[in-house]
């Protein structure tokens, strides 16, 4: 750990970028480009973390980790399975009405679990099939597969049958019960499912759709900071590993006179100032150790902890300041605010990794550690193995704090920006770039 601290943030950062990037060569099949949920064994396919590999792959190649025709096979046979794909909707299939269910056999992509038709997730998958097709313009018959797949996979999808009729776009559906009784209401990750679903030629959804979901926003004051509420940190991130939200606002941004980065930010000093606080007393708590988002913990159910004194919520969503909050912390989310507040995020992350090395395996992040609760031999409790999620957003975050690649492949995605003017997004960089007829 102490040649880690030693080095130069920049060398630093290319270490643990590099590390994040080695999950997806690690967990992936290559006959199907599918990449496993956890590195754990048996673990089933998440499809959102196969969008976020079909973006690292260019990420790989810029940096000279994969030589180019690699990583156009990997992204190649991902499409192909989910071109080739039973979209019956059955059971037993991988998807239907062009969306995905949220977990996938890594052999047959056949739906595990009794998974949900994850309208998010499949939303995360195409971000990074559009990605890909944004930065593999190459005129070889390859890249022109990749490219028409990409189009053909985000065209099929169809996001009006998602809205069910109502107002919001619904969050999942399943064969045995149909439509989950929930929408996407609330500020959430889905700000860039909306904007796919603004942004599709063959079946967007209705324009006030997003202003039906803005309405549900929630703006508060926390600490003296005014901002859009979300407790848990991958809200505020996800959506901008994609898009680069820095000066473009909406018609909800515009009345707060501020922007969905700015609101990041916030998010970030709100977690420092109530990890400070520490209002339940856990252990470790600091302004400098802090990051509570959805992930790994320990469970009431393990009987290897000790010292248990309180309700432990296994993998869940964790948030500020209203909680769920067990004690439990996520590095990878810490680490993945990095282009909001770089120079802090820096300090604290190397403050983590100096007290908790343990959590760092192979220059890889844990999910997530809990100093609260003791291992048998003392040590803070550390979640097993490693989440393809958490090193989606960490190498995607640390990419664009670098060198800002996956935003500017989405700069010039015309779905993205179609979406973007769609919702009613102006300034900045879409000065230049409103659809016709847009808004």
């Amino acid at each position: 750990m102490s040649r880690l601290c030693a080095l130069t943030n920049e060398a630093l950062l290319d270490r643990l970028e590099r590390a994040a990037f080695d999950y997806f060569l690690q967990n992936m099949n290559p006959r199907n480009g599918l990449v496993a949920d956890t590195s754990r064994d048996n673990s089933p396919v998440s499809i959102a973390v196969v969008g976020f590999a079909l973006t690292s792959y260019p990420v790989a190649v810029e940096r000279g980790w994969m030589e180019r025709g690699d990583a156009v096979r990997r992204c190649l046979a991902a499409l192909r399975f989910f071109r080739d794909s039973d979209q019956s909707g059955s059971p037993t299939a991988t998807g239907f009405a062009g969306f995905y269910y949220h977990f996938l056999d890594i052999h047959t992509g056949a739906r595990v679990w009794q998974s949900e038709l994850s309208m998010i997730d499949t939303a995360l998958l195409i971000a990074g099939v559009l990605a890909a097709s944004a930065y593999f313009t190459a005129d070889t018959p390859d890249e022109a597969e990749l490219r028409e797949l990409a189009d053909f996979l985000y065209w099929r999808i169809d996001w009006r049958w998602a809205q069910d009729e109502g107002d919001t776009i619904r969050q999942g559906w399943k064969p045995e019960c149909g439509f989950l009784h929930y929408g996407w209401e609330g500020y959430s990750e889905a700000i860039l499912l909306y904007v796919l679903a603004m942004g599709s030629p063959t079946h967007p959804i209705r324009g006030d759709c997003y202003k039906a979901w803005t309405a549900t926003y929630q703006w508060e004051n926390l600490y003296d900071y005014d901002y859009l509420y979300a407790g848990p940190l991958f809200v505020h991130q996800f959506s901008h590993a994609w898009i680069d939200f820095r000066g473009i606002r909406d018609g909800f941004m515009c009345e707060k006179r501020s922007d969905y980065f700015e609101n990041s930010r916030r998010a970030v000093l709100i977690q420092r100032e109530y990890a400070q606080r520490n209002p339940h007393g856990f252990a470790g708590y600091d302004i400098d150790c802090w990051g509570l988002t959805a992930c790994d913990g320990p469970s009431d159910e393990l009987p290897d902890v000790s010292n248990e004194r309180r309700r432990l919520f296994g993998y869940a969503a964790r948030g500020v300041p209203y909680g769920p909050d067990d004690g439990t912390l996520s590095a990878p989310s810490v680490l993945a605010s990095l282009p909001f507040a770089p120079e802090i995020i820096l300090s604290d992350v190397r403050n983590m990794m100096a007290r908790y090395p343990e959590m760092l395996t192979a220059d890889r992040f844990a999910s997530s550690f809990n100093p609260s609760v003791a291992e048998v031999d003392g040590s803070a409790w550390i979640s097993a193995g490693h989440y393809g999620l958490d090193q989606g957003i960490v190498l995607l975050m640390i990419e664009n704090h670098r060198s800002g690649l996956p935003w500017r492949l989405m700069r010039d995605c015309p779905y993205i920006r179609s979406g973007l003017g769609c919702a009613g997004f102006r300034d900045g960089w879409l000065r230049h770039a409103i659809p016709n007829g847009a808004g």
